[in-house]
């Protein structure tokens, strides 16, 4: 016997809203259908939740009660000042930039002149000369097929970076999605990154919101990145929201031959986040080496998710991912590594860590190893713990004051992980972000 699912309001919502934006979203007549077919697949899948293995821990069917507005087009006076104060640290970098407000490009606050062997253009546009094909990405898991497939029917705008084979880039290229204005909306983008043989660059994608915004908003984002042969990529993704959006995201990421792929992910002040990146090895002898720090107090919920899938011989695989949790904020890290039968001499290392400031926080953690080939060197860990009340009676006995010395240990703590970033600037500014956050929280 069938047993029909009733469908939750934020189901309805987003099933039966599409025919009322589809004529205002760009793209040409096959755009359209396979609009069209996207939302097909998330009416038969429905919001992820915590019957899915994937999804057990962050059950979006319970939580998203029902779905704002989509935002198209953007009617927001925001300057350049804006984007500049909302981007905080991050801002003083001097690099090239595209703009979305609301999830759309903005061609007056970006800055994309004199960029050498790279080229970028807002999705919009390509979804206008026809290209569809990326709106059928799919993924393994339910929850994951939904979320993409809700990307692909409602996706507004992006960035699509072409880095031609052989370019270095000196500077990072920010791709900067900033929520602004008093309306609470849904914003859907989605970034394709293409990077030649060869090449060598760091791309930083933000989501950000100008103070004083109305703190409620949805946030739906996917990024495919495509690593050429002996390639070189630092990725940072930098999400610094107010506290009752809901941030849904989505890295889709594939390595060719003796490339290497270095990526940070940082999030703080999100209501709920959740950030999956899906990493294929494509190429023999890649390299990843995917880190991060997630900074979540009162009720907040970071849920970060990582499948990473050694399919040729002599990859290498590194994550280390930190946490700090205070009040009843809650930390999810999921990360499940495959080897395939043909992957021999893999070597994967993953490491999740949560410091508790609070009796009331909690972390989940669940690593995983599925190893099919017979030589290989792979391992995992977990840990979660308060602070060290030795070292901080070391500091104290030193002259330290209690809050000077709790702030040094979490600093450090964090540290580790943000250390990774390659770019000198980067890597500062979100030293200095989380500074901020820690000085809020001590």
């Amino acid at each position: 016997m069938n047993v029909a699912v009733m469908k939750t309001r934020a189901e309805v919502a987003l099933t039966e809203g599409f025919a009322g934006v589809a004529d205002a979203l760009p793209g040409s007549d096959e755009v359209r259908q396979a609009r069209t077919a996207a939302i097909g697949r998330f009416a038969a899948h429905g919001l992820p939740h915590r019957r899915i293995e994937e999804w057990k821990y962050t059950d979006l069917r319970g939580v998203m009660k029902d779905a704002l507005p989509l935002a198209v087009g953007d009617q927001t006076k925001t300057t350049i000042a804006d984007v500049i104060v909302a981007m905080g640290a991050l801002g003083r970098i001097d690099a090239p930039r595209l703009v979305l407000v609301n999830g759309t490009y903005r061609r007056e606050l970006s800055n994309l002149d004199g960029i050498s062997g790279v080229v970028v253009t807002p999705l919009s546009a390509a979804l206008q000369a026809g290209a569809s094909a990326s709106l059928s990405l799919d993924e393994e898991d339910r929850g994951s097929q939904a979320l993409l497939a809700l990307n692909a029917a409602y996706v507004t705008d992006g960035a699509v970076i072409d880095v031609a084979a052989g370019t270095k880039l000196a500077e990072p290229l920010l791709v900067v999605h900033v929520r602004a204005g008093g309306i609470a909306q849904r914003t859907v983008s989605r970034s394709q990154i293409r990077v030649g043989d060869g090449a060598q660059v760091t791309i930083v994608e933000m989501f950000v919101a100008v103070p004083g915004s109305i703190a409620d908003g949805q946030t739906n984002a996917a990024s495919e990145v495509v690593v050429g042969a002996n390639a070189e990529v630092g990725h940072v993704k930098v999400a610094m929201d107010l506290g009752q959006v809901i941030h849904l995201a989505n890295w889709l990421v594939e390595l060719g031959t003796d490339s290497n792929y270095r990526a940070f992910q940082y999030t703080s002040g999100v209501g709920l986040a959740r950030n999956q990146v899906r990493t294929t090895f494509k190429g023999e002898n890649a390299k990843l080496d995917i880190s991060g720090a997630f900074l979540a107090r009162n009720s907040e919920h970071i849920d970060t998710t990582l499948f990473v899938d050694h399919a040729t011989p002599g990859g290498e695989s590194r994550e280390l991912f930190k946490g700090v949790l205070d009040g009843e904020a809650r930390g999810i890290f999921q990360g499940k590594v495959i080897v395939r039968r043909d992957a021999q001499k893999t070597d994967g290392k993953q490491m999740a860590q949560a410091l508790m400031l609070s009796e009331t926080a909690e972390f989940d953690s669940k690593p995983e190893l599925e190893i099919y080939a017979d030589d290989v060197v792979c391992g995992h860990g977990s840990t979660s713990a308060a602070l060290d009340g030795e070292l901080l009676f070391y500091l104290r006995a030193r002259g330290i004051p209690l809050k000077e010395a709790r702030a040094l240990l979490i600093q450090s703590f964090i540290g580790e992980a943000i250390d990774k970033i390659d770019n000198v600037a980067v890597r500062e500014a979100l030293m200095s972000e989380a500074e901020t956050w820690l000085a809020a929280s001590i």
